[in-house]
């Protein structure tokens, strides 16, 4: 469904990112500091997020390329949209990372309230996309949405990671990565915009959708039985997960 002006739905950060000719210039690159970035080899979490965005990185590259083949164009998006929301964009990342950043670095919550507004941003976008399959401008939202996340991932590896990494010691890194897995394994697949970027609330309303999404995000090859079967494990595997992970990181931070 197309809208009679599309300016109007521009979030301010896709403006902020337009006007400064950021990210959509090319194809690359995620990163403003590859060599602190190796550098600062971390455990647990950290190595993860960074892993999650160099894929990410790719796939988008990918999804942006004229070799693309029309037919591989839509399942190409879906993995995107899929690990996008996964890794967090942000449901781990605001369960288990943020707030643990918030207690150990004196800027913490000026920090994540950028990239939670940058999250916010990537969800109404991207929820955009999913709801008008047909829209003419389809291919321009999606370019938007790359850049926001490419700004985001910037954001992440060169301010809020590295303090993560300064203020925490390895145990408390591996600690803290199991409880991001466990969210992380049972997160929303969709973008959800109306889901609170903090916990509890974006807990509690986030899980139930979860179990939606998998349920629409089926396993190749499973029939309606084994859905229904997988829907109610991933629900209750989701509400143990989320307690325990957002448990774990609060005596841990």
């Amino acid at each position: 469904m197309s809208t009679p002006d599309d300016k109007d739905l521009t979030h301010p950060l896709e403006q902020e990112i337009d006007t400064a000719g950021a990210v959509t210039a090319g194809p690359r690159t995620c990163s403003r500091s590859p060599g602190r970035r190796r550098r600062q080899a971390s455990p647990g979490p950290l190595m993860r997020q960074r892993r999650d965005h160099a894929r990410l990185d790719a796939m988008m590259n990918r999804c942006l390329s004229e070799d693309l083949p029309p037919g591989e164009l839509d399942a190409v998006w879906t993995d995107i949209v899929q690990l996008v929301f996964s890794h967090a964009f942000a449901f781990a990342e605001e369960t288990v990372l943020w707030p643990l950043l918030r207690r150990v670095s004196p800027d913490g919550e000026e920090l994540t309230r950028q990239v939670e507004a940058e999250h916010q941003a990537v969800n109404d976008l991207v929820a955009r996309i999913e709801r008008s399959p047909d829209d003419p401008r389809r291919a321009e939202w999606i370019r938007r949405a790359f850049a926001l996340v490419r700004q985001d991932i910037r954001d992440e590896e060169d301010e809020l990671l590295p303090r993560l990494r300064t203020a925490c010691d390895d145990r408390k890194l591996w600690r803290i990565g199991a409880a991001w897995e466990a969210v992380r394994a049972t997160a929303p697949t969709r973008p959800h915009p109306g889901v609170p970027r903090r916990p509890p609330g974006n807990a509690l309303r986030g899980v139930p959708l979860s179990a939606f999404d998998r349920l629409r995000d089926p396993a190749p090859g499973s029939g309606p039985a084994a859905r229904r079967a997988s829907l109610a494990a991933a629900g209750v595997a989701a509400g143990g997960a989320v307690v325990l992970a957002v448990r774990s990181a609060r005596r841990h931070g």
